[in-house]
C-alpha cells in the first residue's frame, strides 16, 4: 500500500474512532480544560487609557478621577460645563492606573456622602492635576500669558487713557513675582493682579460710557445717587421733554449698580444706553 493510502486510511481511523467514542472525546477536552488556569478579573477594578488623573487626598486616603486631557483647566476656568465631557467615567478611584474603584463606604467616611456625581466635582475642583513637569510649566506659562492678555484688555493709563502692550503687562507681573493659582480661572486672577499692579504703575480699569435717562421727578435725586459713584464721571446733560439726559463714564465694576438704580428706582421710566464698552485712546502706551 502507498504513502498517500495509508495516511487515509489513518486518517478514516481516527475519525471514526471519535465519532463511535464522543464521551472519550469530551473527557479530553474536559481534562485539558481543568488544567488551563482560570483568569479572574476583580468586580471593582475599571482599565483606562489616554487618561489625565486628578488626585486628592482626604481622611488619610487617596481618591482619583479620570479625565480627558485638556478637559480639566476648561472645567475650572467656566469655558465646559458638560461633566461627560471632562469625566472618561462617572467614578471615584484609589488608583486609576490599576483601575481600582473606591468602595462606596471609604467614600462616606471621607466625604460624608456617597453621590458618586458630586464626590468627582468636588475633587475636580479641589484636586491636584497629575502631569509632568513640563506639562505642568506649558499650562502656567499660557495662563500667565492669559491672565497678562485679559488685564491689558481691560485696563489703561489713568494719565493718558491708552492700552499697554502685553509685554508691559507680563514684565510687571514678573516684577511682582506674582504666582499664578492653578485652581483659580484667568478672569479672576486678572482682576487680583490689577489691584496690586496699581501700586506698581499708572494703571485703571478702562471706563464704559453710558447714557442715561432719568424722568423729571426723580431726575435730581437719582443724579444725586449717581455722584456717589466714586468713579462716575458727568460729562453732559441735557433736557429732553420730561426727562434728563445724562451721559457719564463709570468703571465696569459698578454698571449692574447703575444699571439697578436706572431700572428699579425709576419702576422702569428710566433708561440706560451703553455708548461704549471700553473708552480708550487709539494706540498703545509706552514705559519710559
Amino acid at each position: 500500500m502507498g504513502r498517500k493510502q495509508t495516511c487515509c486510511v489513518l486518517l478514516f481511523a481516527v475519525r471514526n474512532s471519535s465519532e463511535k467514542n464522543p464521551a472519550a472525546s469530551t473527557a479530553e477536552n474536559s481534562k485539558h480544560s481543568k488544567s488551563m488556569p482560570k483568569i479572574f478579573t476583580p468586580t471593582n477594578q475599571i482599565r483606562l487609557t489616554n487618561v489625565a488623573v486628578v488626585r486628592m487626598k482626604k481622611g488619610g486616603k487617596r481618591f482619583e478621577i479620570a479625565c480627558y486631557k485638556n478637559k480639566v483647566l476648561s472645567w475650572r476656568s467656566g469655558a465646559e460645563k458638560d461633566l461627560d465631557e471632562v469625566l472618561q467615567t462617572i467614578a471615584v478611584f484609589n488608583n486609576v492606573s490599576k483601575g481600582e474603584v473606591a468602595k462606596k463606604e471609604e467614600l462616606q467616611k471621607a466625604f460624608g456622602k456617597d453621590d458618586v456625581t458630586e464626590i468627582c466635582k468636588e475633587i475636580l475642583a479641589k484636586g491636584e492635576l497629575q502631569v509632568s513637569e513640563k506639562e505642568r510649566q506649558d499650562q502656567l506659562d499660557s495662563m500667565f500669558k492669559e491672565i497678562a492678555t485679559t488685564v491689558a484688555d481691560k485696563c489703561v493709563n489713568p494719565e493718558t487713557k491708552r492700552p499697554y502692550p502685553v509685554s508691559i503687562i507680563e514684565k510687571s507681573m514678573k516684577d511682582i513675582h506674582y504666582s499664578i493659582k492653578p485652581h483659580r480661572n484667568a478672569k479672576q486672577q486678572a482682576l487680583d493682579v490689577i489691584r496690586l499692579l496699581r501700586d506698581t504703575i499708572p494703571l485703571e480699569r478702562a471706563k464704559m460710557r453710558l447714557k442715561l435717562a432719568l424722568p423729571a421727578k426723580e431726575a435730581k435725586r437719582l443724579k444725586e445717587r449717581i455722584a456717589k459713584l466714586s468713579s462716575t464721571v458727568t460729562e453732559g446733560e441735557e433736557w429732553e421733554g420730561e426727562r434728563l439726559m445724562l451721559t457719564c463714564l463709570i468703571d465696569p465694576g459698578h454698571f449692574r449698580e447703575m444699571d439697578e438704580i436706572i431700572h428699579t428706582e425709576t419702576k422702569g421710566a428710566g433708561a440706560l444706553e451703553v455708548l461704549n464698552l471700553k473708552e480708550i485712546k487709539e494706540g498703545e502706551e509706552v514705559l519710559e
